[in-house]
């Protein structure tokens, strides 16, 4: 089971990313486009933050049952020197939560805002951010921290 969590972790990360691409990508089209907020990108803002809370869940399931993160909390003083286990036994679950709390934040004040322009300029920002630091926290091929594959072919 853990193998094919981890997959399905991987699948989603690509959603995620693409979702927050698109949902930027509207939010700066419409900010700057002094466009209306419309269901559809209410919709967007929507899905996105859902997707992220569900890669999210995922991620906090693999965390609690990875023996890499279980030997990590065992051997603490032994894995904080080693980049691989400080970065999936603190560092990625931390700034992925941290990512995800901010592009709920973002969703939730995008909601609430009174005018278009303000629910864009919040959804964009937020959301942007949010990916930023979701880029700094995946385990890509070419991360100095720690790399992993693309796409998981397990």
């Amino acid at each position: 089971m853990y193998f094919s969590l981890l997959l399905v972790h991987s699948f989603f990360r690509w959603m995620v990313v693409l979702g927050l691409l698109y949902a930027i990508y509207r939010g700066i089209r419409g900010w700057v486009g002094k466009r209306s907020f419309t269901l559809a990108d209410d919709r967007v803002r929507h899905i996105t933050a859902t997707i992220a809370h569900i890669q999210l869940a995922l991620g906090y399931v693999l965390y609690f049952s990875s023996p890499m993160v279980a030997w990590f909390r065992g051997h603490y003083h032994e894995a904080i020197i080693q980049f691989d286990f400080f970065f999936f036994g603190l560092l990625h679950v931390v700034l992925m939560t941290i990512a995800v709390i901010v592009v709920t934040i973002g969703s939730s004040s995008a909601k609430r805002s009174v005018t278009n322009q303000g629910k864009f300029r919040i959804m964009t920002i937020l959301f942007a951010l949010g990916l930023l630091i979701i880029f700094i926290a995946i385990p890509w091929p070419f991360s100095p921290l720690a790399n992993r594959p693309y796409i998981r072919t397990f």
